[in-house]
């Protein structure tokens, strides 16, 4: 379970830049849950993630994942139980080292992997043989030369292939074009599914964060503005979203890449 009670972050404080990102925000989520969460440019998505992942500390509040207290852990710590894949596929993998290398380093990271042995390299094969993206007989390939699609799916393996409490994915298909985007998402909730992985997903697409996952939030101003799930959420198109926005926030939701989505 991850809990998130009360933090705030506020960016450039003091100066005429002051930006508050975060406002005594407040969230729970149940082990196995995958929540999809909307929100304008600005509502403070993406400061949210790296709040969780520990790319700073909050101004105040508390964060607890699986009943530990991760307030004050450093990133890298928080790494070896949070995995995130962003939207840029250039970033999650060491774009001068082969798949094989890539996949190494991502499973040395649950303390199991020391080096690579025949059985290492069937079992990587096999994972990669389930991305059905043909990078199975590629383990030399150096990952710098693959596609985007290929490399997102290859990142969302290693953010996986040692499973973590916590998967953050960061608009991770966003940059790919729509069939690439619609491959990696379907192996995306393969991957949860079978793993029964803890999610949040963040996402432009109002109608990919109805039709995947079981909840979702849109954020708006550094705070939750909505909340739904259940069978108010399988009810819901993207003009209820759009009214349920104006309702509550008093203004229509001006953000075309949303909208277009």
């Amino acid at each position: 379970m991850l809990k998130l009670e009360h933090i705030s972050k506020t960016f450039n404080s003091g100066t005429q830049n002051e930006k508050c990102a975060l406002s005594d925000f407040s969230l729970s989520v149940e082990a196995g849950e995958y929540v999809t969460i909307i929100g304008a440019n600005g509502a403070g998505k993406s400061t949210l993630f790296n709040a969780i992942a520990g790319s700073f500390f909050t101004d105040s509040g508390k964060i607890t994942l699986d009943g530990k207290d991760i307030t004050f852990a450093p990133a890298h710590e928080r790494a070896r139980e949070i995995g995130r894949i962003f939207q840029d596929p250039m970033l999650g993998t060491c774009p001068g080292m082969s798949i094989e290398e890539n996949l190494a380093m991502a499973a040395k990271r649950g303390g199991w992997f020391s080096h690579i042995t025949r059985a290492d390299r069937e079992f990587f094969r096999e994972k990669l043989r389930a991305l059905d993206m043909g990078l199975e007989n590629r383990l030399d390939a150096q990952v710098g030369l693959l596609s985007g699609g290929q490399r997102q799916a290859l990142t969302l393996l290693m953010a996986t292939i040692v499973p973590p409490r916590l998967l953050l994915l960061d608009e991770h298909t966003a940059a790919l074009d729509p069939g690439t985007a619609e491959k990696v998402l379907s192996l995306t909730e393969t991957v949860i599914r079978e793993n029964r992985l803890t999610c949040l997903m963040i996402t432009h697409n109002m109608q990919s964060a109805l039709d995947l996952g079981s909840r979702t939030l849109m954020l708006h101003q550094g705070g939750i503005l909505m909340d739904v799930s259940g069978e108010e959420r399988k009810g819901m198109g993207v003009s209820d979203l759009l009214e349920r926005f104006r309702a509550l926030s008093g203004a229509a939701l001006d953000n075309d890449r949303m909208l277009l989505g």
